[in-house]
């Protein structure tokens, strides 16, 4: 059974009074990170011990002077093991690159999340080199979701780590990748909240790529307020006060076709219900076909940007040591080989084509509804098992939240299931640069469907 940390607003106002200190929030996330009962083994890849502690101790002696860095002062998080922290190994959680020279500097959003008072608690596990929806990772092994943990399911990828460490409270926030929808799938599997925020809202230095045109980077928290706050850290904006948004002032579009098809029953079940709630209280919805989304397999048939672009980063590698490849990676990052200069200037300019329709049609909007992703997460057993059962999971899962990433948008995904139910999520989607507006559409929306 999963046990998350209270809101990082809550655990401000409890940290102000006194009534817990950043050091006792920092000793019980390490303590269920170090809990042989729990999946802090499988989902961190570094605990920071130490150093979490000392930043802890420094941001008590600052709260006790009155100063207080921002809202996440004393907060303990985790970074995925794309971001370099200065003195440790930045893996990709691969076994190729386990003993490559340690970061000298940190990624720029790690020295702002310090900056900021965070306390880095560690780096989690997730996919080989960010390249998989499902989270497997054969060399260091997979963190189960907390739903039906017994029977061992997948948390999601390629942030596998990140999701669990929020959900199970070994971190109050976590800061993930999203190529296709890495932030946004484990965040559905692990019933929590995800923000893929416009891509260059983020800074990506210090960030190991997978594919430069789509790779973006945000957080994974327990609410819309939670991510929001974590998000102006990143991007250095200032803190948001989020609004809840009058109903009957907000207009959506459902797709009716794509992101549908072969989905479970519970996942379109619980997504018809949120839909009718949301009407309920008075927002609009126009169920529609969106002709554009139907063209996306065509479009990506050579393997998109991620495969062309991951073979640039990783073609040395996979020549020299695809042995030491997970092989189901492998095999993915190959198909860019076959990609000639051609297809990558076809691919750039029906991007900007397909995106320029579709910001037309979102322009009526305020944003475009789905399903985070048509599947409940599967086992673990049943995808390590079967190659046919892993690729067909795994191109399911990936397609709705990859749909944002073309469109170089920004998406939520929140929870959208009854409690102690299969979890689904929630997708709130819209255009590059409206990541303030759907913060406080996502902030709305989660008040009504709690309501």
């Amino acid at each position: 059974m999963s046990t998350s940390f209270a809101r990082i607003r809550d655990l401000q106002r409890a940290l102000d009074a006194g009534e817990t200190t950043a050091v006792a929030l920092t000793e019980l996330a390490l303590s269920r990170i170090t809990d042989p009962k729990g999946e802090g083994a499988a989902a961190f890849m570094s605990v920071y011990q130490d150093q979490a502690l000392a930043a802890a101790r420094a941001s008590d002696i600052l709260r006790a002077a009155g100063l207080s860095r921002s809202a996440l002062e004393g907060i303990p998080i985790s970074i995925k093991d794309l971001f370099d922290y200065k003195g440790d190994v930045t893996r990709g959680a691969s076994a190729l690159l386990k003993d490559a020279p340690a970061a000298a500097t940190n990624a720029t959003l790690v020295d702002r999340l310090q900056e900021a008072g965070a306390v880095i608690i560690g780096r989690t596990n997730m996919t080989e080199f960010a390249f998989s929806g499902l989270g497997i990772n054969p060399h260091y092994g997979t963190p189960r979701a907390p739903w039906d943990r017994e029977n061992g399911r997948i948390p999601g990828g390629s942030s596998s780590g990140a999701g669990v460490s929020v959900a199970d409270g070994m971190a109050v926030a976590a800061i993930g990748t999203d190529t296709g929808g890495s932030i946004r799938i484990p965040s559905a599997f692990c019933g929590i909240t995800g923000f893929k925020p416009t891509a260059d809202r983020i800074p990506s230095e210090g960030v190991m790529p997978l594919s430069h045109s789509l790779d973006s980077s945000g957080p994974l928290a327990l609410s819309v307020e939670c991510c929001a706050l974590v998000d102006a850290v990143l991007s250095g904006e200032p803190e948001p006060i989020l609004t809840v948004i009058e109903p009957k002032q907000l207009r959506f579009v459902a797709p009716t076709n794509y992101v549908l098809n072969h989905a479970d029953d519970k996942v379109k079940a619980d997504f018809a219900a949120a839909l009718a709630k949301l009407r309920a209280h008075g927002i609009e919805i126009d169920e529609i076909d969106i002709p554009e989304l139907d063209e996306l397999p065509y479009i990506n048939r050579t393997g998109g940007f991620v495969c062309a672009e991951a073979w640039f980063y990783h073609q040395e590698g996979i020549e020299q040591h695809q042995d030491q490849y997970d092989p189901r990676v492998a095999s993915r990052i190959l198909r860019g080989k076959n990609q000639t200069a051609a297809d990558y200037i076809e691919l750039q300019q029906t991007r900007q084509q397909w995106i320029a329709q579709m910001e037309s049609l979102l322009a009526r909007y305020d944003g475009m509804l789905m399903p985070t992703t048509p599947l409940l997460p599967p086992t673990i057993a049943e995808l390590n098992d079967d190659e046919d059962a892993f690729f067909n999971a795994n191109g399911l899962i990936l397609r709705n939240p990859a749909i944002v990433n073309f469109l170089n948008g920004c998406a939520l995904s929140l929870p959208c299931h009854a409690a102690g139910t299969a979890p689904v999520g929630l997708m709130i989607a819209a255009p590059a640069y409206h990541d303030a507006e759907l913060l406080n559409i996502g902030h709305t929306i989660e008040s009504l469907l709690n309501s």
